[in-house]
């Protein structure tokens, strides 16, 4: 499996059902696409993004590549995640709240799963986010009995998310490397691939583009490592984002190392070009 810049974007239009005449459409020309899922054109950030956006690959509207049970009932396991992979947050805040799920829960890990989820929805849809917050600290109350998982990381950076709203630097940067600690040891599954966008998104909302640069490249490696496709349209998406935004402000004091960054992943020296 290739993990390019250009396989990405020909796999999520096909995973759409688009064809490259509907993609390209008001974008760029339909050979130009072409040649940018072959690999032999490589666009600029502001042509990813409109790609990305066409794509409705979104900064904030992420979806597990694996959901977690939050009780014994298949059906309502099955209704969590297809609320979820719908983004219905309003609807899956009220189905976690009925007293079918509570009664369905019976292990650690079910319960963790809960909080994090409700958090998750908490989140989204109040202006309040203390109330995520409390949830997801619930979620990782849970954790203590099932150890450093996939789902307690999801719950440190998910967290951190919300330390970083609230203003809190030292929580949110304890939390991201709470998340990332011993990654690179552990069985891989994709849903990890999540952990380094959100650091990266949490980082992207602070204007902390070295990070965000820092945390996202190391995403890309870690996906492209275990020959995963999923999230990297994501990850490339950030990192366009990022360059376009310091190419507003004029930020062009860029180290040597970050350029040739951009340089390799763009074929551009993107603060020239913008």
């Amino acid at each position: 499996m290739q993990t390019d810049l250009g396989s990405v974007i020909k796999d999520e239009r096909k995973r759409q059902h688009l064809t490259q005449k509907q993609l390209a459409t008001g974008i760029c020309s339909q050979p130009m696409l072409s040649g940018i899922e072959k690999g032999t054109y490589t666009p600029n950030a502001k042509l990813l993004i409109a790609l990305c956006n066409r794509l409705k690959i979104s900064l904030n509207k992420i979806s597990l590549a694996q959901n977690f049970a939050i009780g014994t009932s298949d059906n309502l396991n099955q209704r969590l995640a297809s609320l979820c992979n719908a983004h219905d947050y309003q609807r899956l805040l009220a189905f976690l709240e009925r007293q079918e799920v509570l009664d369905h829960i019976e292990t650690d890990e079910q319960l963790q799963a809960y909080y994090y989820y409700h958090g998750v929805a908490n989140f989204q849809i109040n202006d309040s986010i203390t109330d995520a917050e409390d949830d997801f600290k619930m979620s990782l109350t849970n954790a203590r009995e099932t150890g450093n998982s996939v789902l307690t990381r999801l719950g440190h950076v998910s967290l951190a998310v919300v330390e970083a709203k609230l203003g809190h630097r030292d929580a949110t940067d304890k939390l991201v490397n709470e998340s990332l600690e011993g990654i690179h040891n552990i069985n891989y599954e994709e849903d990890l691939n999540i952990i380094f966008y959100l650091s990266g998104f949490l980082f992207f909302e602070l204007q902390r583009w070295d990070d965000v640069i820092d945390i996202v490249l190391k995403g890309i490696d870690f996906a492209t490592e275990h020959n995963s496709h999923y999230m990297l349209a994501n990850l490339y998406h950030i990192l366009a984002r990022v360059a376009d935004l310091k190419e507003e402000e004029n930020l062009r004091n860029e180290a040597e190392t970050r350029e040739r960054t951009f340089a390799e992943l763009f074929h551009e020296k993107p603060f020239d070009r913008f």
